[in-house]
């Protein structure tokens, strides 16, 4: 059985192959094509074992699984200590802040959600090489997965990869094509291997930028999943989520919706967009009233300690997932930053500078009594070690 068919949610256009809507990026909009959303009725989410696999017939590929484990990663609370300038109050903030600690799947990182299905899909397909274009830890995921299914992988980066990182990739049997001239000469290269060598794309590549493998991101939905699960009876005001092309945001809200619609849920969280102030076209959209104007926002990127977020343009998908939920977007800056992974160290939690972005995000929303916010830590900050 092949994967689902896929379709525009802007236009309604089939798509023919995996580059998002041809239709949209002739209008100057890049939008992915997701399958359609499953169908969970009758599904017990108490007894949900957590993990893109643990509900298949909410995945859009027959399978067989392509697994290392993933999923079922933590949730931590954190101190939500209101701070002073004589340091940290003893007292709480009014509601809680709780981390979504992504960096304890099997390759450090949320990618492996989406690896793990997306590879799957690959296999499917009867490709026997995938390929990836990567700041980092997309390029890791993707040669575990594909070393677990015995595909060979092709690994596009450029020099300003972490030494950390591009040693992972290398140790994991992935071919690592070094590209000067930055990320755009990068997806350049693998658009052609693409056209040319046939190669199954795992990672955005497109020059109209929709998202990543639609496929592999329907693994994100199981972050939903498993928060539901987890908070199960308890109301999540928001989830906050470091944000690039959106396709963790957009995923999670799928995985909502799904959630939603059997009846699984009473509310779906407010979801929130957590940028660099440096590389923040979410948070410059949203400043615009207008959807039309959102969806064409262009800004210039500047340079940031949190290298794997933000763009020059907000994702179609990652926008629609803020529609839908009535969301926003925040930027905090690199000092903001910096001084969240410090704090979270101090409590034990070693996060790429990335993932502390949104825990400075998610902790000023946390001040609201009652709240209960949850921020994503999408990867673990070993891998930056020696740097």
């Amino acid at each position: 059985m092949p994967p689902l068919p896929l379709h525009c949610p802007r236009c309604g256009d089939a798509a023919g192959d995996l580059t998002g809507c041809r239709s949209c990026a002739r209008d100057g909009i890049g939008v992915n094509t997701p399958p359609p959303l499953a169908d969970l009725t009758g599904l017990d989410l108490a007894a949900y074992p957590g993990g893109p696999w643990g509900w298949p017939t909410a995945l859009p590929v027959p399978g067989p699984p392509v697994t290392l484990g993933e999923g079922n990663t933590p949730v931590v609370r954190l101190r939500a200590e209101t701070p002073s300038a004589d340091g940290p109050q003893s007292t709480t903030a009014g509601g809680e802040l709780w981390l979504k600690y992504e960096g304890g799947n099997p390759t450090g990182s949320h990618k492996d959600r989406a690896m793990s299905v997306g590879v799957a899909a690959a296999l499917a397909a009867g490709a026997d090489t995938v390929v990836a274009a990567s700041s980092g830890n997309a390029g890791a995921a993707a040669a575990a997965y594909a070393a677990r299914a015995g595909l060979r992988c092709v690994v596009f980066t450029t020099d300003a990869v972490p030494a950390g990182l591009r040693a992972q990739i290398d140790a994991l049997g992935a071919e690592r094509v070094v590209v000067p001239g930055g990320g755009e000469a990068r997806n350049a290269a693998m658009t052609q291997a693409v056209a040319e060598r046939g190669w199954y794309p795992l990672t955005s590549y497109a020059a109209s930028r929709p998202g990543s493998n639609p496929y592999g991101n329907e693994g994100y939905k199981s972050v939903a999943y498993e928060l539901a699960r987890d908070f199960a009876g308890r109301r999540i005001d928001a989830v906050v989520v470091p944000t690039s092309r959106g396709d963790l945001l957009a995923g999670i809200g799928r995985g909502y919706r799904e959630l939603a619609a059997a009846g699984l849920v009473g509310a779906v969280p407010r979801l929130v967009v957590a940028e660099t102030t440096p590389a923040a076209p979410f948070t410059a959209a949203l400043r615009r009233a207008d959807r039309a104007e959102q969806e064409r926002t262009r800004v210039t990127p500047g340079r940031s300690v949190a290298f794997s977020l933000g763009g020059d343009r907000p994702c179609w998908q990652g926008l629609d997932a803020l529609w839908l939920t009535g969301g926003t977007a925040v930027a905090v800056d690199d000092e903001v930053a910096l001084a969240e992974h410090r704090r979270l160290a101090a409590e034990g939690l070693l996060l790429e500078p990335s993932s502390a972005v949104p825990v400075a995000v998610a902790r000023e929303l946390a001040v609201e009594p009652g709240a209960l916010v949850v921020a994503i830590g999408t990867a673990t900050g070993l891998k930056g070690l020696g740097d």
